[in-house]
């Protein structure tokens, strides 16, 4: 338990009350930032000449020494009081005590969040682009490969593996532009608010903002300490993550069973059975699906604890944070673990001589009746089902459909005579030139499929260069502090 806010209006705590409401388990992910901010901070107040330049100078040079790996006292209540523990050692209380002049633990505590997650959205949004390559180059390979399409989990339409693939690509697009949006919110600075009302000394918000590498100030003090909603957005984005995530992992789940039979997964990502010893278990990616679920069991967790506080700082915004990290961590492994397992999926050739498959081309059998015999779609629509039924019925495929049945199933379902010719019935019926017709922007055929993969790649690289210049932002205000540091240092030894 902290002795700095003991023996003044309060008394010392219990040892299991403090321990209690610690939130130290979780500051410690805060330590770096938390250095980096008293640094900025002292530099504001010296050059600001609200401490003298022998106190600026002692507190920065106990601060640089400062390990920002070194463990925290796991008895002091938060990571902020343990910094101030540790700079106090080093230079005594009558020094040390003017670090904390001109702020609150209430604006630190939600700038050092914002320094961390920051950092940790540029890392996560990198692994999703790592999981978009992996899946861009796993559908170069595949442009021409059939698979079936599903609805309600029923075999639909034929399509291209690349173009499912692709279907991912974008969702995961979706998922990293709304990540930069929000990283533009995050990364705004509410050092200077105060514990709710900022401060009587002449500080400069601004100047501490710049060091830190914020582009801006969250100006309102209620509205700088007193919101998390950064912290929810977050949670939100990250849960659209997972669904995007979980999805995928569904997918290769269902396909990979012996009953559909479309992939199979490498045998580095699965397991098998402690009895039956045929089991080719998709152990790794349940464990995905089950960890995509804790994702927005953390947003809704923290949008209850958030509803209906009052305004201003509540110790209740403490126990959300563990939540926020719990989510970064758990969808950026899930999302390493798929790029890692996506390029080792091997295709199954010639999926569509299964029986269930061999309907899948009974659209375009409507669509040429519309096309080529002048039948209005929905009468087409009702001779091609009547027809399909009674192939079942005699456990038929749509490849032994006759020119005789169909003109058979147009007179007795619609009273209209047809004369459709083999030729018709067998391009309308075949896997490959269904696909390849389907040339609509944004459909299967191969060639739009390719056209697509190329402009996904350079989007892909417009993303990277974004995340590469917003990391080169962080480190180029990381060199600024350093230089502040060390130039308030140098003058202490010049004077």
């Amino acid at each position: 338990m902290s002795k700095l806010l003991r023996g003044g209006r309060i008394d010392p705590a219990r040892e299991d009350v403090t321990a209690f409401t610690s939130s130290m388990e979780s500051d410690k992910k805060l330590l770096e930032a938390v250095i980096a901010i008293n640094k900025a901070h002292v530099t504001m107040l010296t050059t600001q000449n609200i401490i003298t330049q022998q106190t600026g100078t002692k507190l920065l040079q106990a601060l640089t020494e400062l390990d920002p790996k070194m463990t925290p006292d796991p008895t002091v209540e938060d990571i902020h009081l343990a910094v101030e523990e540790q700079v106090n050692k080093k230079v005594g209380t009558d020094t040390g005590g003017n670090l904390h002049i001109a702020k609150s633990r209430n604006d630190q505590v939600a700038t050092a969040i914002r320094m961390a997650l920051r950092a940790d959205l540029l890392d996560l949004m990198e692994i999703l682009l790592n999981l978009q390559d992996s899946l861009v180059e796993l559908a170069q390979k595949h442009t021409e490969t059939l698979v079936p399409s599903y609805t309600h989990l029923h075999p639909a339409q034929p399509i291209t593996f690349a173009h499912l693939l692709l279907s991912y690509v974008d969702g995961l697009q979706r998922d990293l532009d709304r990540l930069t949006e929000t990283y533009a919110r995050i990364n705004m600075s509410p050092m200077g608010a105060g514990a709710i009302a900022t401060t009587s000394f002449p500080i400069d918000r601004d100047q501490t903002a710049e060091l830190l590498g914020f582009y801006g100030l969250i100006e309102n003090s209620i509205d700088a300490v007193g919101s998390r909603d950064f912290v929810l957005e977050t949670l939100a984005n990250l849960t659209l993550v997972a669904v995007n995530i979980s999805r995928i992992a569904q997918d290769l789940i269902i396909w990979s069973s012996p009953d559909f039979g479309l992939v199979e997964l490498p045998e580095s990502f699965a397991f098998t059975s402690s009895i039956m010893p045929q089991k080719k278990n998709p152990d790794v990616l349940e464990v995905i699906r089950a960890r995509m679920n804790n994702v927005s069991g953390n947003l809704f967790a923290a949008t209850t604890t958030m509803t209906a506080l009052p305004s201003g700082y509540n110790l209740d915004f403490q126990e959300i944070t563990p939540k926020l990290w719990d989510s970064i961590q758990t969808v950026a492994a899930s999302a390493h673990m798929l790029s890692e397992l996506v390029p080792s999926l091997e295709i199954k050739s010639d999926i569509f001589k299964k029986q269930v498959l061999k309907f899948a081309t009974t659209t375009e059998l409507a669509n040429v009746l519309v096309k080529n015999y002048d039948i209005p779609f929905r009468t087409s629509h009702k001779i091609v089902g009547a027809v399909v039924k009674e192939l079942l019925d005699n456990n038929l495929a749509l490849s032994d459909l006759t020119p005789e049945q169909l003109n058979k199933s147009a007179q007795e379902c619609a009273e209209i005579i047809l004369d459709v010719k083999l030729a018709d019935i067998k391009q309308a019926t075949d896997p490959k030139t269904f696909v390849e017709s389907h040339k609509t922007k944004g459909g299967p055929a191969p060639l739009e499929v390719k056209r697509m993969l190329d402009a996904r790649k350079l989007l892909a690289a417009e993303t990277k260069t974004t995340l590469t210049n917003k990391k080169g932002e962080l480190a180029a205000a990381e060199i600024k502090l350093n230089i502040a540091v060390k130039r308030c240092l140098s003058n202490e030894t010049n004077s």
